[in-house]
């Protein structure tokens, strides 16, 4: 233990002060074994180093940013080389399911290049934690732990809570279940060592073809999206992880995916300031620690031909930083998008991002390209020394505000129980219950009443057993249960019509393909008119849990006796939607975005209170 104390003093400490030194006795206690513990002391300097003043935590991100540098974070970047300093500005991605060959891979990122941070998709939580604690160990600089959870952890990873889609929350009309969605999605972003969020979506999608952003903003109201923008990136930060605002400066109104191409956005600067950028700006007004810049083409903005936002000097330094004020981290989105790799080269480019202002860049193709091109831009003039340094500097202070500067392992025990509380589950349910929205109630159908002789079916399309819906309408009321897949040929669709045409009522669940809201539902021409059937019977309520803007793709539907927008098909939602069938529960929500000419922002049948009595 002598050794690791000598080896970290001759790379992070100055030689006046590792003379000071004492070593101390130390009990190893790590649920990861000697080595993580060794690795956690070696990269704090608090228990070893005298007679300093000790950090005091900012209240925010940005007041920790815009502080003078501390011991830490001047010791540790003292012990950088100029490669590793350009490292600390790169997150890389990891998966914690894709075998030893790729975890090496990653490994070798760390260990050789000395990777600023990484960024978790897909896996499972408690392989991600065991994996965390052996990059963090292997790590010469604690590493930035950040996930693109728009809808929580368990957006990536498997047996972990899923909360809704933005699209479904903008049907929530208070904010407050949003802030304490936002506190939970924090606790668990910090039980699994993480540190970093790119969420929330602060995008106004109020184009109706976006094959990108849709169901995951708020809405189309810039209002709305701003007030509930606000209530998650507070819910987090309150909580101590770093919020980051995307897709600056705003990615609702596009017809082009920017994964798979560059989108070009023709708007003035005057209707961007007013609809687009206002989000942001409210943002970054209270506080928002960070904002990741998309990768679109804006001429208005910056001319030059097929360059991206993320690229654009003008965008970043000049918009965001200059005029917009924003004093917070600049993350790039990621920089393996067709948005900036159909034009530009791995290393080209993320030299051209620094340039541009940006603080961060993510998922990359190449790191080592990345880092000689990055090299190259300073040798020629086009990016300083100087600003490097300062980004760098301005990541350590970030990691230390993180409480990275006195780090710890992931504790396993319980890591599954900490991450599916009741908390969590009554979350999950007091949003669905204020989300689901009402749209049609023709002659008072809702709340269902049916007298002894009445004959319901259900229906459930995309399915192969009855969902979690037509159990719930079952224990109310006697039902026959039929299910029909959305690929359902004219004999499957004309069987089962023929059938429903005797009952007096018939409860229809439409279903996407997942448990996340689709674009395209994938419905057959013969099961969409089987639906458009039903819609004009004059006998069904139909339910659609699945992207609101999907409603169009039913012919119709909006002949419905009654029809419920439910948004996506959790059991809470499908719960929810069962109580409003039958007048339990009050009906909340209202229509987060335009659809169409039947369905426009702001509808939604509202009561204050049950229909009925409850039981």
């Amino acid at each position: 233990m002598f050794y690791i104390h000598q080896l970290y003093a001759r790379k992070v400490l100055k030689p006046c002060w590792y003379s000071l030194c004492i070593v101390l006795p130390l009990f190893l206690t790590s649920c990861e074994g000697a080595d993580t513990q060794q690795q956690s002391l070696a990269k704090s300097t608090a228990d070893f180093v005298p007679d300093r003043v000790p950090y005091v935590k900012a209240a925010s991100l940005i007041d920790a940013l815009e502080e003078k540098d501390s011991h830490w974070v001047d010791s540790v970047f003292n012990s950088l080389t100029p490669d590793e300093r350009i490292a600390q500005l790169i997150i890389i991605e990891a998966f914690s399911d894709q075998g030893p060959a790729y975890e090496a891979d990653v490994m070798r990122l760390i260990k050789k290049y000395k990777v600023g941070g990484l960024i978790y998709f897909q896996g499972g939580p408690v392989r991600q934690a065991k994996l965390t604690n052996k990059y963090q160990a292997a790590s010469k600089v604690p590493l930035f732990i950040s996930m693109d959870a728009e809808t929580g952890v368990g957006m990536r990873l498997d047996s972990t809570v899923q909360y809704p889609f933005q699209q479904m929350l903008g049907a929530v009309a208070d904010n407050g279940l949003i802030y304490s969605m936002g506190a939970q999605v924090a606790e668990e972003f910090k039980r699994l060592g993480m540190h970093i969020n790119f969420a929330p979506v602060a995008d106004i999608n109020n184009n109706t073809a976006n094959p990108i952003i849709g169901y995951r903003a708020f809405g189309e109201d810039r209002q709305d999206v701003t007030g509930k923008s606000l209530a998650f990136m507070r819910g987090m930060q309150d909580n101590g992880i770093i919020a980051v605002a995307k897709h600056f400066p705003g990615h609702g109104d596009t017809d082009v995916d920017s994964h798979y191409d560059l989108p070009i956005i023709p708007f003035s600067k005057e209707r961007l300031d007013s609809l687009e950028l206002y989000p942001f700006r409210e943002l970054i007004k209270h506080g928002v620690g960070g904002i990741m810049v998309a990768h679109m083409h804006i001429p208005m903005l910056d001319s030059t031909r097929n360059l991206p936002s993320t690229l654009s000097p003008p965008i970043v330094n000049g918009l965001l930083k200059k005029e917009l004020e924003f004093k917070g981290l600049v993350f790039t989105d990621a920089m393996v998008m067709k948005g900036v790799t159909k034009y530009f080269e791995p290393g080209e480019a993320e030299a051209r991002a620094l340039i541009a202002g940006n603080d961060i860049l993510e998922r990359l193709n190449n790191v080592p390209k990345a880092i000689k091109a990055i090299k190259q831009a300073v040798a020629r003039g086009d990016l300083s020394q100087e600003e490097l340094d300062q980004k760098c500097r301005r990541v350590l202070k970030a990691k230390q505000w993180l409480g990275l500067d006195n780090y710890k392992p992931i504790n396993i025990d319980n890591l599954h129980e900490d991450l599916n509380t009741s908390l969590a589950d009554s979350t999950n349910r007091a949003l669905a219950e204020a989300a689901v929205t009402l749209l049609n109630n023709n002659k008072r159908m809702i709340p269902l009443r049916t007298k002894r002789k009445t004959t319901v079916a259900t229906v459930g399309f995309g399915l192969k057993n009855p969902s979690a819906y037509q159990k719930f309408v079952k224990e109310e009321i006697r039902t026959t249960d039929y299910v029909i897949s959305r690929k359902a040929n004219k004999k499957e669709a004309d069987a089962l019509w023929k059938k429903l045409s005797r009952y007096d009522v018939v409860v229809v669940a439409l279903y996407g393909p997942s448990i996340r809201p689709s674009n395209k539902l994938g419905y057959s021409k013969e099961a969409a008119e089987l639906v458009r059937k039903l819609a004009t019977s004059n006998k069904a309520v139909i339910t659609l849990f699945d992207n609101a803007y999907a409603l169009t793709q039913f012919p119709e539907i909006e002949k419905s006796r009654a029809l419920i927008m439910a948004y996506q098909p959790h059991y809470h939602s499908q719960e929810a939607a069962a109580n409003i069938l039958f007048g339990k529960l009050p009906a909340r929500g209202k229509l987060p975005v335009t659809v169409n000419k039947h369905f426009a922002y702001g509808d939604g049948i509202s009561k204050d209170k049950p229909l009925i009595a409850g039981p």
